[in-house]
């Protein structure tokens, strides 16, 4: 085993850097016995890397090859299968397990051991050993911290005890230079003996050789010692002087530090002294114009607000600690609180006066704004107002009770003059929309319950009852039904010298112009307003929406929830926001109610006003947001839009549910339905308005809604109708919407214009089919039998056998249509489609000539069926396809 192991070393190992420190001899348990050796190695470079590999012997010859190869780390378990009884079976767990049988157990014992060894020496103990003698283990444990082996195995640590390169370098170079260094080691060994041995000699003599020099250091250090012994007295001298004059030097510095600390101080007092007076000395002239300056003039206000800053910057002096327990500091500041206090009531006492003296002045200005729609402007109100600013913007940092005080007033007198001015407004544009007359002015003036029963009594013109519910009165008194509304609507028109369409454009446009310039009129004075609050009262008008949703939450129904927060303390960003749509709400209560009241007489007067009001209110609120999201007067408009946008969607129903209601005359002929005609009218009206609004979206869902109705009501109105066929009613309503949707070139309802098309068609073709049946009736019923015998499998050739249509039967059927009945057969047909065709759609000579098409197309059919069924009969119509076109020519020329 021993020269095994050594020829495995040098062919196998040496080559890769490897030493073999174990060997058994094993082959696989269960199988024919193919031995083979398992070798546990370590590498002579670090990092050492342990395996465990497997050698096969060649099959071809007596060298050894390397098979495979498992790192010691990987092996998980070490199976000895028995602790007590000796076997050669054992288990090594790599990634699976190998099962294998050694040639003796006491190979597997040594194998075993060995791994163990490496296991406590490079894994820390990382491999389980199961089925192991405990005997075994105890003889390869280290005992101690030294690694020392108990019980003689010191060989087998050496074993174990790694060669560096150099050293192994070495002992091969001695080896090569002995012959029989492997073959006689004996020899060898005894050689590297003496060597040793004349080396040691060597080194003895050398330390004796050096025994005079070590001599000669010696002495030399004893004199250093002496010298040093010399300089340690000097240095104690030395110092012994030095400490007197130590001593001196502490009591001078003393004295300089004393010295040093009195100007300290006298400078510190200085500086407090100069800090005091400079910043807390308040100037007569100042002192002055806080008690006795004049707030009517600009310069005095200028000297005003100089000495206002001026006291505020003396109140707020951060002063150092300890000043507030000197006395003239304090009596100082008492005395600034009480000027502040004085100043404070005077500035405010005089603005309440400037409140409520504008506002006098103010009201006194609505006479001559009465008649015209227009706002009185309050431009000179603010710019005389912007003067007191800074002196608001001091009150609010010093005076925070006062300065709310202040708001509260000027929203008091405000909101009563811009009520008694808005409601002016507001009555003079409804006195326009209603009519300039003497009674519109009455109608204007009376009360509200007063008035709705005038207008009821009165019809105001203009309610044309286009299928909108128009001539309900103010207060829905009563709701009448389209019939009753045309012919009233049509009386009242009739009395005038406009036509009805001229009044609705004129009181329409009218209507539109009137509510553009309330809007007008009122944007620019909420702004103002707005920007005057802002400016006057330092309020923040443009930050980050951070407390948007929190203000919108606040104000309920056009009411301002009230706002907590501590007197005398300003209130944040976020809450000055909220502030000034809280002023603006308050002060401008009364627009939104005023408003809706002027937006529900306008739909009184005719709901297709809503469609103005639409669009305008949507420019107003987009312009509006654009400027502020989160001010009053977005918010107002569109509250407001809210309602006109109900209205529109009011108008959109009533109109369809009146195209429900509608009734047709069971006595005259149906023609174009009224609702079709009037859908015409909306959509006319529609497009002209909206052509370039921003809210075209609510338009086309109407004209979804709309047209569907329409679609289903004709269908309706066509399956009820007895005097008019239902062909007709359908192709020539259909016709009408078709041709409306293309002149109007409406995108969003380019499905239903083919829709509309499609039934036209249709309904033509049908209608058309109907009709010619009756001219050529026996002729028909004759061609039909000959069809349906030649469905039954005759022969077409063979059709001229049958009895009941042979020549002789053909010939007296085409005798009895000679070219005079067939022009009298057309004619009363003429006269027919004549007594259906309503004459406002003008479709006559559209039908007339799709008859004349239809009536060749059969007679050619005839023709042809003549031909196939009757060949070499020379039989042939009495009348030809140019005695057709002339019949049909001459008979619409005649009419």
């Amino acid at each position: 085993m021993t020269a095994i192991k050594h020829a495995l070393q040098r062919d196998i190992f040496t080559p890769n850097d490897e030493r073999l420190l174990s060997i058994v001899n094993v082959c696989k348990a269960g199988k024919k016995k193919r031995n083979c050796f398992l070798c546990a190695t370590v590498t002579t470079e670090r990092p050492v890397q342990v395996n465990v590999v497997k050698v096969k012997k060649s099959d071809k010859g007596d060298f050894y090859k390397r098979q495979t190869a498992w790192a010691l780390r990987d092996l998980a378990v070490v199976d000895a299968k028995d602790a007590v009884k000796e076997s050669p079976e054992f288990d090594l767990h790599f990634d699976k397990v190998y099962k294998w049988v050694a040639s003796s157990a006491v190979e597997k014992n040594t194998f075993i051991s060995c791994i163990w060894k490496l296991n406590q020496r490079y894994l820390r103990k990382k491999i389980d050993f199961i089925n192991v003698s405990s005997q075994l283990l105890e003889e390869s444990v280290p005992s101690g911290e030294n690694q020392s082996v108990a019980g003689g195995d010191e060989e087998a640590v050496d074993e174990y005890q790694e060669l560096n390169a150099r050293e192994e370098q070495d002992i091969e170079i001695m080896m090569e230079g002995c012959e029989y260094a492997i073959s006689n080691a004996e020899a060898f060994a005894e050689r590297l003996s003496r060597e040793l041995q004349v080396l040691d000699g060597a080194n003895i003599q050398s330390i004796m050789a050096s025994e005079k020099q070590v001599n000669i250091l010696m002495k030399l250090l004893d004199e250093a010692l002496k010298e040093v012994d010399q300089i340690e007295l000097k240095l104690s001298s030395y110092e012994e002087m030095l400490q007197s004059v130590k001593e001196q030097m502490d009591q001078i510095s003393e004295s300089n530090h004393l010295i040093h600390l009195s100007n300290t101080n006298n400078v510190k007092l200085l500086s407090e002294i100069e800090f005091l007076v400079n910043h807390m000395d308040l100037a007569k002239g100042h002192i002055k114009a806080l008690q006795e300056g004049d707030l009517t003039s600009s310069r005095g206000i200028e000297a005003c607000t100089n000495a206002a800053d001026a006291l505020l910057q003396c109140m707020n002096v951060a002063l150092r600690p300890g000043h507030d327990m000197l006395q003239a500091v304090k009596q100082q500041q008492q005395r600034f609180s009480d000027l502040r206090e004085q100043f404070a009531r005077r500035l405010a006492s005089h603005l309440n006066s400037v409140f409520v003296q504008q506002g006098h002045d103010q009201s006194s200005t609505l006479v001559q704004h009465s008649v015209e729609l227009t706002l009185p402007n309050h431009h000179p109100f603010h710019r005389d107002l912007l003067r007191y600013a800074k002196l608001m913007e001091w009150l609010k940092n010093t005076d925070y009770a006062k300065y709310e005080g202040l708001t509260k007033n000027y929203m008091d007198y405000l909101s009563r003059l811009y009520e008694r001015e808005i409601k002016d407004f507001f009555e003079v544009a409804k006195i326009k929309m209603t009519g300039t007359t003497r009674e519109g002015k009455k109608f204007a003036t009376l009360p509200r319950k007063e008035s709705a029963v005038k207008q009821e009594t009165e019809s105001l013109h203009g309610s044309s009852g286009k299928l909108t519910g128009s001539t309900s009165s103010l207060n829905k008194l009563s709701v009448q039904s389209s019939g009753n509304r045309r012919s009233q609507s049509s009386s009242l028109l009739d009395m005038g010298n406009m036509s009805a369409s001229d009044l609705d454009v004129a009181d329409r446009t009218k209507f539109d112009k009137i509510f553009e310039q309330v809007l007008s009129e009122l944007e620019p004075l909420c702004l103002a307003e707005q920007d005057f609050i802002s400016k006057f009262f330092k309020l923040q008008q443009h930050q980050s929406t951070s407390g948007t949703a929190t203000s919108e939450a606040e104000d309920t129904d056009g009411g301002t929830s009230s706002r907590s927060h501590t007197p005398g303390v300003p209130q944040p960003v976020s809450s000055e926001k909220d502030m000034i749509r809280q002023m603006m709400t308050k002060i401008f209560r009364c627009i939104e109610p005023e408003l809706n009241n002027l937006i529900a007489l306008g739909d009184k007067i005719d709901s297709f006003n809503s469609l103005y009001m639409l669009v305008k209110m949507s420019h107003h609120v987009w312009t509006a947001q654009n400027v502020d999201p989160a001010s009053f007067l977005s918010t107002t408009l569109g509250n407001v839009l809210v309602t006109v946008k109900r209205n529109f969607d009011k108008c959109i129903s009533n109109q369809m549910k009146q195209m429900d209601e509608v009734k047709i005359s069971k006595k005259s002929k149906v023609g174009i339905l009224p609702f079709v005609a009037e859908f015409e009218e909306f959509a006319a009206l529609a497009e002209s308005i909206f052509k370039s609004a921003e809210r075209r979206g609510d338009l086309d869902k109407a004209y979804i809604k709309l047209i569907r109705a329409v679609f289903v009501s004709v269908e309706k109105v066509a399956n009820e109708s007895q005097k008019t066929p239902r062909d007709v009613v359908m192709m020539e309503n259909f016709h009408h919407i078709f041709a409306t949707l293309s002149r109007l070139k409406i995108s969003c309802l380019e499905a239903e214009k083919k829709e509309a098309k499609q039934k036209y068609t249709d309904h033509l073709q049908s209608y058309v089919i109907y009709s010619l049946g009756q001219p050529l009736e026996k002729l028909n019923h004759f061609f039909e039998g000959v069809e349906a015998r030649v469905a039954q499998g005759v022969r077409e050739e063979e059709v001229s056998y049958q009895l009941a249509f042979n020549k002789q039967e053909l010939r007296k059927v085409i005798k009895e249509y000679p070219g005079k009945e067939v022009k009298k057969g057309l004619d009363n047909l003429y006269k027919k489609v004549d007594k259906h065709l309503c004459e406002e759609e003008n479709l006559l000579q559209v039908v007339w000539h799709s008859m004349q098409d239809e009536f060749i197309r059969q007679y050619k059919h005839f023709e042809g069926l003549i031909a196939r069924c009757y060949p070499g009969s020379g039989i042939t119509m009495e009348f030809t396809i140019q005695d057709i076109l002339d019949y049909c020519s001459s008979i619409a020329q005649s009419h």
